[in-house]
């Protein structure tokens, strides 16, 4: 039987990925110590490693696939055919950003500042990269963790990850700089993206994954009507190509169903419902294959 070894990113984002791939279809367990996950497809073997390690894998070929950072792509100067786009995170479906911040009363104020300064970071690789971009030279030290809590006492400014940046200000640090805006990606090692069966395969994740993260802020709403109310109902439906329309067995009503973004539900079931829309129902959805 075919097998594709795909790799799972271990800490902050498994709980995320694991929910995405039971939307897309894939459930994924795994026990407290195991490095080994089940995977419901028995053409597929996962492991579960860490984020920042995922590229190298995939590009020696160790993995054929894997779910991992492009900020780790570019830290570790991976070769990889880069195969989607999945824009989610630990808190939520927007990139990442890895930052310059240095404390509030700090003088550092410019990039231009971090001349001959002391900077802690877990992504040594990047930051060497964007100070030589700005001409600057500074002395760059690789942080074990709990890198927020080393500025001021033992380096002048930190570059570290963030989502929101509320954490960041919680620690008295204020952002300088954006050093790279990151999504999580789905990747291929070169050799196994030109095998069929591999390529193949990658490509079934990759659609079901996208359809599922396009779920996520999606719904369906479904609601009767009057034929003669369905010119003002479609005016306030917005749809992903236009709004279904079926006829009832009563004579002269209609169902009329549409995808809709989930944020303006809230703003047009009112609407909808005065335009003569009756018995309006949303359902969530796991996927949407555009």
């Amino acid at each position: 039987m075919n097998k594709l070894v795909l790799g799972l990113p271990k800490g902050s984002l498994q709980e995320a990925t694991f929910l995405l791939m039971k939307k897309a279809g894939f459930t994924v367990t795994v026990g407290q110590r195991s490095y080994i996950p089940n995977v419901d497809d028995p053409t597929l073997e996962a492991r579960l490693i860490r984020a920042q390690e995922i590229s190298r894998y995939v590009e020696h070929g160790l993995l054929d696939a894997g779910i991992t950072g492009y900020d780790w792509i570019v830290e570790n100067g991976s070769k990889v055919v880069e195969i989607a786009d999945l824009v989610y995170a630990k808190q939520g479906l927007r990139p990442v950003r890895w930052v310059v911040a240095v404390p509030n009363d700090s003088a550092i104020r410019t990039v231009a500042d971090l001349s001959g300064k002391r900077i802690a970071t877990e992504a040594v690789g990047l930051t060497q990269q964007f100070l030589e971009k700005h001409g600057v030279r500074a002395e760059v030290e690789f942080s074990w963790g709990a890198t927020e809590a080393k500025a001021p006492d033992l380096v002048d400014a930190i570059v570290e990850l963030t989502e929101t940046g509320s954490s960041l200000k919680a620690s008295n640090l204020r952002i300088i700089a954006t050093v790279l805006e990151s999504t999580t990606k789905l990747i291929a090692n070169k050799t196994a993206w030109k095998d069929k069966w591999k390529r193949g395969k990658i490509e079934q994740i990759a659609l079901l994954l996208q359809g599922a993260l396009m779920a996520e802020t999606r719904v369906l709403l479904k609601m009767n009507a009057r034929r003669k109310a369905i010119g003002a109902i479609v005016k306030v439906l917005p749809a992903l190509q236009a709004p279904t329309i079926n006829q009832l067995s009563a004579t002269g009503w209609v169902a009329i169903e549409s995808v809709v973004e989930e944020r303006i539900v809230r703003e047009i079931m009112p609407r909808l419902k005065a335009a003569g829309a009756e018995g309006i129902i949303e359902i969530p959805l796991n996927k949407i294959i555009a």
